[in-house]
């Protein structure tokens, strides 16, 4: 497998017989609500049927931005940058995190009329990004002669570390009083009398008093198996990590040709701006309408195949599976979903960082993997109780957005868990929205 460097969480050794939460996926969505929640007072229990953060929640840029946001998730993400900001000092854990800003730069006028369009929608929200004239976009990528005609930048914006932030919460929810299980998947959901009171996993049963289901591309899968239609599609995405380079931003900065993100330790975590792809497969036959005025929308920004998710993945046909024996969440090769980076992305991409950087010549790849981002139609994820299944809440469908998002994401569904006043209006992050009929919405902005 091509794993990103992940630090590792040691698993708690006893499976507890009954808890108040359980918490099904060990990513940034999973493990931020077990932290409010045990913070909160609740017995919590993480299942993973992985690792933890070993899917998208560590192969992601580690933006953590409210520029270029759809306008529903801007106070969301506006809480977020709080409780990041916060978590050190709270926790006494290095989660990566620094506000350096991000920098997008183009030549493109439509680019610039978008995120013009942007900033005055998003000065309601108190938000500081500002437009760059050619020259301060020229200065704001030193090392760079991309002939800019501007940009946008977010000064306060940032990132933390995709690869020790989400184990570091993880321990600190254990500090809290949770439990963290990994290699211990969920077969299904344990219903009596039409509620959600638990869990089945491989190891046993687990009685709560409520489930949150945060399990990703993974996610509309577990709820087919329990008749809850989720419209959810795959987009497989690829990302490399450099070895230590010169440095030509402290932040993260999007080119037309190319993503950065500064690390600490001097590498860099880069994304070509290749398409992304989207592999036919039956959830995404079956949901196609949905996605199809948003698909017509970024038309430039993937492209179409066929592949074997096809047939064995999140996205694949899954019936009525038995709870009494292995599922597919317990097979080797799904056990953390590492799907092959796309071909020819590495090399030319470290050529393209050659010539946007001059002084970023020679650098060399460290690793590079793929990873599924788990999307819906309007690219808002789903933040909230499941009405046909009292007991039951759900939060995924970050859409390729959701680790700076984590921590806020984590306190909101807490909080609809403990039905106590939300973070920010729940409003927008129903499931209804896109299984009532009425017209989806597109996503305002990426």
């Amino acid at each position: 497998m091509a794993l990103p460097p992940i630090m590792r969480v040691q698993d708690d050794a006893a499976l507890p017989d009954a808890v108040d939460v359980a918490v099904i996926g060990g990513g940034i969505a999973g493990v931020a609500a077990a932290y409010y929640l045990a913070k909160a007072g609740q017995s919590v229990a993480v299942l993973e049927k992985g690792a933890i953060a070993g899917e998208q929640s560590s192969r992601n840029w580690g933006w953590c931005r409210v520029q270029n946001r759809d306008e529903r998730e801007i106070p969301l993400m506006q809480r977020s940058l709080e409780l990041w900001e916060g978590l050190r000092a709270e926790t006494g854990g290095d989660y990566g995190f620094r506000r350096d800003g991000l920098v997008y730069v183009t030549r493109s006028q439509a680019d610039m009329d978008r995120w013009q369009g942007w900033v005055d929608m998003a000065r309601q929200y108190q938000v500081h990004s500002r437009m760059l004239t050619a020259q301060e976009a020229r200065a704001a990528t030193p090392g760079n002669d991309g002939a800019w005609i501007g940009g946008v930048a977010s000064p306060t914006d940032g990132m933390a570390d995709p690869f020790i932030a989400v184990p570091t919460l993880a321990e600190a929810a254990r500090r809290a009083g949770a439990t963290l299980h990994q290699r211990c998947a969920v077969r299904g959901l344990d219903v009596t009398a039409g509620r959600v009171t638990g869990v089945i996993t491989e190891k046993g049963r687990i009685r709560a008093g409520a489930v949150l289901l945060a399990g990703g591309a993974w996610s509309s899968m577990m709820l087919r198996r329990h008749g809850v239609d989720l419209p959810q599609a795959s987009i497989r995405s690829t990302v490399f990590l450099t070895q230590t380079a010169p440095s030509v931003t402290a932040g993260g900065m999007n080119t037309p040709e190319i993503t950065i993100s500064r690390r600490e330790n001097g590498g860099y975590i880069v994304a070509a701006n290749n398409r992304g792809r989207i592999e036919l497969t039956p959830a995404g036959i079956r949901h196609a309408r949905k996605f199809w005025p948003t698909l017509v929308s970024r038309w430039n920004s993937v492209s179409f195949g066929i592949g074997g998710s096809f047939f064995r993945g999140p996205d694949a046909r899954m019936g009525q599976w038995s709870f009494d024996r292995p599922t597919l969440f317990e097979a080797e090769d799904m056990r953390i979903l590492d799907p092959e980076p796309s071909r020819g992305v590495e090399e030319p991409a470290l050529a393209q960082l050659a010539r946007s950087w001059p002084a970023l010549a020679g650098t060399r790849a460290q690793a590079t993997w793929g990873g599924w981002i788990d999307s819906t139609p309007d690219a808002v994820p789903v933040i909230a109780p499941i009405d046909a299944l009292p007991g039951l809440f759900l939060s995924t469908g970050f859409s390729g957005h959701g680790f700076g998002i984590g921590p806020g994401a984590g306190r909101l569904a807490a909080d609809l868990i403990l039905g106590i006043p939300p973070i920010v209006a729940a409003e927008e992050f129903r499931l209804d929205r896109l299984i009532d009929g009425s017209p989806i919405r597109q996503p305002g902005m990426i």
